[in-house]
């Protein structure tokens, strides 16, 4: 038998045959050890080659640090074990929903504050008609990819140079039902310590699906529309009323009184507003809308006198460093294929990587 490990190529000498007992032909040696049948990789050559490619930018890149390291690969195999390895971590994210989470530090004080993100981006997919000369299907797709993020708000600082930093977080992401994806993150925060945390806060932008997942999931939570998108809509009623040159002069005095305590004055104007005749009404109307539905998130002032963030970084954050790794010129996915190398970066980052190497 050849077994490729992490110091190279390994010949044994080992049996095979008929076991008694199961009337089935095998090798004890690799039962013994938790190989498969036909598995040419060692466990910890397994280990390293998939770490590495949760790790680098792409399977390419992963086969090249993994030969510098004297463990030659190509792509295709370390794409072949992160499939094999992913579907795994799939399996056991979904196994761990079935029982409550345990505290990772049960004996840790109370945080003051858990703090809730979530955002989506778009991914490339192949489509139904991918590969065909001539057909009526689409060959590109676009789906949504949807993350979540959670931490502690001691956890989060600044760099010495300013920028935000977070020490610990837990990150999910999913393609699928919203509601799967509250699932996830909650159970994820849970193990964090969120059922002893004396608040909890969701910063988020103004995607219904969004406020649906806090509904069902984190009633009686501080809930906060990302300042960032409220002020991107702001201007968009600024230009459509007063057009490019002259929106800053309507927009700057409105965007202040909003940040600084006078969100009910700012809301009352705004709804207020006489829509114009045509194109330029239908966008008035539609970002009254906007802000009428989320007149109840926009309590910056308040919020950021407590200490309390009033954007979405963090989680917009995330999502840059996905499409960073996920949409990368000529890269498209199958769903299994994104499912598989998410469940892994996640197995990684979440604390579970040494649950899915003890079950080999």
């Amino acid at each position: 038998m050849h077994l490729r490990t992490v110091v190279g190529v390994v010949e044994l000498r080992v049996y095979y045959g008929v076991d008694p007992a199961t009337q089935r032909w095998g090798c004890p040696t690799r039962q013994h050890w938790g190989l498969s049948a036909h598995q040419q990789f060692s466990p910890g050559l397994q280990e390293r080659l998939a770490f590495t490619a949760t790790a680098t930018g792409s399977y390419e890149q992963a086969a090249a640090v993994a030969a510098k390291w004297g463990c030659p690969a190509d792509d295709a195999t370390v794409h072949a074990l992160v499939q094999r390895l992913g579907a795994r971590a799939a399996v056991q994210t979904d196994q761990r929903l079935r029982a409550p989470p345990r505290e990772l530090f049960p004996t840790r004080a109370p945080s003051a504050l858990t703090v809730l993100q979530l955002d989506g981006w778009q991914v490339r997919h192949r489509g139904p008609g991918w590969g065909r000369r001539k057909t009526a299907h689409s060959r590109v797709e676009w789906h949504e990819q949807k993350i979540g993020l959670a931490y502690r708000h001691e956890q989060a600082g600044q760099t010495a140079g300013g920028r935000g930093l977070i020490s610990a977080k837990v990150v999910v992401a999913l393609q699928g039902e919203p509601l799967a994806l509250g699932q996830r993150l909650h159970w994820e925060a849970l193990r964090h310590g969120l059922a002893r945390s004396r608040n909890v806060l969701v910063v988020a932008d103004g995607a219904p699906w969004i406020w649906n997942v806090v509904a069902d999931r984190w009633r009686g939570a501080t809930e906060l529309l990302d300042f960032y998108h409220a002020s991107q809509h702001l201007w968009e009623l600024g230009r459509t009323l007063h057009g490019e040159e002259q929106a800053a002069a309507w927009v700057e005095p409105r965007l202040h009184r909003l940040r600084h305590g006078k969100e009910r004055a700012v809301l009352r104007e705004l709804a207020a507003l006489r829509p114009p005749r045509g194109a330029a009404g239908a966008v008035v109307r539609r970002e009254q809308r906007y802000f009428a539905q989320h007149a109840g998130r926009m309590n910056y002032q308040a919020l950021a006198q407590r200490g309390w963030p009033i954007g979405s970084g963090a989680v917009e954050s995330a999502c840059r460093q996905a499409q960073g790794r996920c949409k990368r010129p000529g890269q498209f996915w199958t769903a299994s294929g994104l499912r598989h190398l998410s469940a892994l970066i996640e197995a990684r980052t979440n604390d579970h990587w040494d649950q899915l190497w003890s079950s080999n």
